[in-house]
Formats: structure tokens, sequence, C-alpha cells
């Protein structure tokens, strides 16, 4: 996701330790409620959203907002069931690996897209050859960094081979926003298709298909008949997305009975609000997200491209500002608990999680210290203030980023170590801006693809990596591609513990909280806790009118 994501990935992970929210309103639902109802439950679904749209290309997004679409309108080889961390074949018959460097794919037989051309094995290689291909800056197809080519041998038979043996995550890509399956009739072999082409192509095979797209404004879904997958046809023939700019107005909008689902975001404040509203109830189950800060390499202070390019002053730079986050007083002053505070690039919970962070920064106890980096800054030979330029988004990660980032300006402010120059961007021209070296520092948030450390890890600091803001270290590259390859689970765990040490210390990118989703249904919705589910895929389908 990604946020990228990398983006919220297809049902929340049952991890411990990692908090979450949803809410599910009392109050009547709203939305087309004498529209065309499908499966068991009745009436069609409207539902708001702050999240925003750059494309529904799988190969040109990897955010979160585009792929809550992507979920929805394309078929994948392998999926996750409700309430499971492990992934299944969903369009396929089966899924093996019929040799340490081969995994072997049958499809169902019949598939079909939504309008009416054939889903063959030949569809899967282009789909993937021209993710690999076209490499978007802002696509996922780092992913696939241990893909080496793709075989159709028949229509129902697809192999990948792989560059390194016994990968172990290999199944889970598959799933991820790397795997999508798309129609070679319509998309290009070598360049994003428009989403206007995709959606007049009917290129679609998975739960839904879209009939209405007005892009970050409104996107109507319509059950497709012809899905053969994991996930079993929708509760709801007929849903609608409503997108808003203004978390206020999609708040409004619940209490009045306007919407029948809100999915992100609200503000931490909204949310205690509507929970003390007794036609709110509650609910908390496990989450994923986790909040950083990237530095570019190139243009941060002291950064390679700057007139006073210095690697061991810039290294001083990003873990002087690692001693001065307070992630508790953001935890509680912003976000009002629903986040945790984050001390390691893996969120606790996930097997081989630690918190160097803690340890190696601040007052080594997960505190802020002023002193240790007025020592470090001096003992690299940096001037101070440090003026540093931190760019966040206004509409992409919630409401409640601008408190965020005015309170890290002042705790970085309040030293007398940094000058802040804050700064905000729309998410449709920040993700363009942020793989142009536009921003020296700027923020990102991360929801999982794949409930595996390595998620955390391979999409980050590999040198070819989705954040392209390059950094590159080859021992960590290479104990990366080490751990995704290593069978015995104790070993890997001890290379997933060394890697989160390594990069603690590079800190290309720098973590600090951990949490949470945000669902509000009407109480005439049914399957409410279905929403936050196993694997963080919002599942529209899951829930049906009452």
């Amino acid at each position: 996701m990604n946020s990228l994501s990398r983006s919220g990935r297809r049902t929340l992970v049952a991890t411990a330790g990692i908090a979450t929210t949803a809410l599910v309103l009392s109050a009547c639902g709203g939305g087309d409620g004498d529209g065309e109802g499908g499966g068991s439950g009745g009436g069609a679904l409207t539902i708001g959203t702050t999240d925003k749209i750059t494309t529904i290309d799988p190969a040109g997004s990897y955010d979160n907002g585009s792929f809550a679409v992507m979920n929805q309108v394309y078929p994948f080889l392998m999926n996750t069931p409700m309430g499971s961390p492990d992934v299944e074949p969903d369009i396929a018959e089966s899924a093996e690996f019929t040799s340490p460097t081969e995994y072997t794919v049958t499809l169902k037989d019949g598939l079909t897209f939504a309008n009416g051309n054939e889903l063959t094995a030949s569809d899967v290689k282009f789909s993937f050859d021209r993710m690999v291909a076209i490499n978007d800056e802002n696509g996922p197809a780092s992913l696939l960094y241990n893909l080496e080519s793709v075989d159709a041998p028949d229509d129902t038979t697809v192999v990948f081979n792989l560059a390194s043996p016994d990968d172990q995550v290999f199944p889970q890509i598959l799933s991820s926003p790397a795997g999508p399956i798309v129609d070679e009739d319509v998309f290009a072999a070598d360049a994003l298709t428009p989403d206007e082409e995709i959606v007049d192509g009917n290129a679609f095979a998975g739960p839904y298909a879209i009939t209405n797209y007005d892009q970050n404004n409104l996107v109507s879904y319509e059950a497709f008949d012809g899905y053969q997958g994991l996930l079993g046809a929708p509760e709801t023939d007929t849903i609608n997305v409503a997108y808003y700019t203004d978390a206020s107005n999609l708040k409004l909008d619940v209490q009045e009975g306007n919407i029948d689902v809100a999915w992100r975001s609200l503000s931490a404040t909204d949310i205690e609000d509507l929970r003390g509203n007794d036609q709110v109830e509650v609910l908390d189950g496990p989450g994923g997200e986790i909040r950083y800060i990237t530095f570019n390499f190139d243009t941060q202070p002291y950064g390679a491209t700057t007139p006073e390019a210095d690697p061991a002053k810039a290294v001083a730079v990003r873990q002087a500002v690692a001693d001065l986050i307070d992630r508790e007083e953001l935890a509680d002053q912003v976000y009002k608990g629903t986040y945790t505070p984050l001390y390691s690039h893996v969120p606790e919970g996930l097997t081989g999680a630690i918190e160097p962070l803690m340890e190696q920064y601040g007052d080594g106890s997960g505190g802020a210290d002023a002193d240790a980096a007025a020592q470090r800054l001096q003992a690299a030979g940096v001037q101070t203030p440090v003026e540093l330029n931190l760019q966040y988004s206004n509409d992409h990660y919630g409401p409640s980023s601008g408190d965020e980032y005015a309170l890290i300006k002042n705790q970085l402010e309040e030293s007398g170590l940094f000058t802040v120059n804050l700064q905000t961007t729309e998410w449709v021209q920040y993700s363009k801006d942020r793989v142009a070296d536009v921003y020296p520092a700027y923020q990102l948030g991360w929801f999982p693809d794949y409930s595996d450390a390595d998620n955390y890890l391979t999409p980050f600091f590999l040198t070819e990596n989705f954040l392209a803001n390059h950094y590159s270290d080859q021992e960590v590259n290479d104990l990366i591609l080490q751990q995704a390859t290593t069978a015995d689970p104790a070993e890997r765990q001890a290379l997933i513990e060394e890697i989160q040490t390594q990069v603690a210390e590079d800190l290309s990118t720098l973590p600090y909280l951990q949490g949470a989703q945000v669902a509000v249904t009407g109480t005439d919705v049914s399957g409410a806790e279905d929403t936050l589910d196993a694997s963080f895929k919002f599942r529209y389908g899951a829930l049906s009118k009452g």
C-alpha cells in the first residue's frame, strides 16, 4: 500500500498488540435504499471515504485508495479468506511449487472478464510481464524482485520462474498489489492504461465491475456473476462509493444517515465524539498500519546532491530527528490512543519484530532526548539549527495529519536544533512529487500487502525500492533476499531481526506510530465485523443491507 501501499491488504492480520478501531453506527442507513438489492442483503450500499484514487491500473499505483478499488474489481491468483492471514487459491484451482524455482498455478475452467473475454493463462502472463516492464515509480513492481519470467504453456497453466529458490513469500506476493489479473485485450503492454479506457473496456473479473466512474467523486459497482474466486458472491449487488475532501462532512453524513459505511478516515476527535454517542457502537480489532517519515538521500540536509553533501552529517541529521520524536505525545495528543508508539520498521505482533529504535535513540526507553540529539549533531560537525523542509499530505492519511505534523515540527524546533519548514500537498500531486526528488523529508503511511515481516522490509530497503529515495545498502539488500528464501523459521527470524537493526542505523525511514483503521456502518448493514477483518482488505461484498 501504501501507504503506499502500499498502501490496505485483503483482510486484517490477526496479530497481537496492534490496535485498530471500527465504528458501527446505530442510526438508519443512507444511500439508495430503493436500489436493486443483491445477495442475501437487500438494497444498495453507499460508502463514504476521504481516500483518493491515483489510478486503477495496477501497474501505476501502490496506495490504499487505489487498491481499495482494485480489490473489488480484479481477480487474484491467491487471496486471503475472511479471518485468516494465510493465502489460498482465488481464481486458481491449485498453486504449488513444482521445483524450488518454479511456482505453478492452474486456473479454474471457464473464467471470463465482465466484457465477455475469456480469462486465460495468457492474461496472467501478460499481467505480470507488463507490471515488470512498466516498472512505474508509483507502482508495486518492486515486490516482484524474485520473478525471472512467466510461462503460459496452455490456457489454464501458469509457471512462475523465480531467480532464487525456496521463496517463502512469493505466494503472498501473488495476493498483493502486484497480483491483480488484467485483460490483455484492454490494457497496454508497455504503458499505463487510462482509467476511462479500463472502465469503458469493462475489464473486470473480481467480485464487482465498475458501472460508473468519476474519479475521486463517485464510483459505482455492480456484482459480477462470473467471479469464481475464493471470496464468493457478494452479499450486495450494488455499491456506491462517495469521495469526501473533508472528514467533517463525512462525519456529518454519518450522523445524518446519508451513508451506510464510512471507510477512512475520521479524525481521532471525531472518533472520540462518536464513541460517546449512544447511537454508535465502537468495535476494536487488530490492525497493521504504520506511519513514518521518509528521507530523500539526495535532497535532505547534507544529501548527495546538495552543495554541502556529507554522508556523515546526513545520517547525523536523520538520527537527531529520531532522538527528538516523542511518540507517546503523538499517540496521546493527536490520536487519542487509537495509534500506539512504534519503535521498529516491523510492527509489534509480527514474527521477528524487535525494537531497535527504542534502544538506539532518544533516552533509550522510548522517550525523546534533546541532549542526545545535540551531542550527535555536534560530533558530526553539523551547524545548528538545521533547516529541514518537511512535507505531509493533507488529504490521504486522515484529517489529523495537520495536527500530527504540527506537533512533530514543535518537537523538533523546541530543542533549538532544527528549523522546520512545514508544507502540505494533496495526495494526487504528492504521489508524483515524492518520487521526483521534490521533498527532502516527507510523511508516508503503510498498509501491509501480506501478513509477513518481509512486507515491511522488501518494499522499502531493497536497492530498487518503491520509495525511490536513493537509499542503497548492498548488505541490507542481500540480507532481505536471503531471509525471503530461508526455509528454517528460526534462521529466517534471526535474519529479519538483523535487518531491522541495520536499517535502524541507516534510518532511510523513521517509523513512529502503528494503529488503526476505522469503519462506520449503519445498523441495517450486516457483516460489520467483517469490514475490518483479517488481511487488510476492506471487503465491500461482505456487507449487506438488512
